[in-house]
């Protein structure tokens, strides 16, 4: 697979990550699209295939955080948070279950 067209799928996977895990939080979504289109923005003329290969692997590393590691929550009074965890992410961190897991 070219170059170029590993660096599109790592920007691309980057997006669904970041509209999966920040579903209706305009605010949020707002600023990692732009995090995400700057940083990509800034090294856009990086020629080196070492240096863009680190930069891909940063970025999938990035999207695997993203994805496995970040929840939503929400203030809902003075001292109360609503959470609201992806299904996705219940059942990748628990260690034993009893119950087979739901495919789709």
């Amino acid at each position: 697979m070219g170059t170029r067209l590993k660096v599109l799928n790592t920007f691309k996977a980057l997006h669904r990550t970041r509209t999966a895990v920040f579903k209706d939080d305009a605010k949020a979504l707002a600023a990692a699209r732009l995090k995400i289109n700057e940083e990509f923005r800034n090294n856009k003329n990086e020629t080196s295939e070492e240096n863009i290969m680190k930069m891909i692997k940063m970025g999938s590393n990035v999207e695997a955080v993203l994805r496995e590691g970040v929840m939503q929550m929400e203030h809902v009074g003075d001292k109360k948070l609503l959470l609201r965890p992806r299904a996705s992410l219940l059942l990748e961190n628990v260690p034993y279950c009893d119950q087979p897991r739901k495919t789709s």
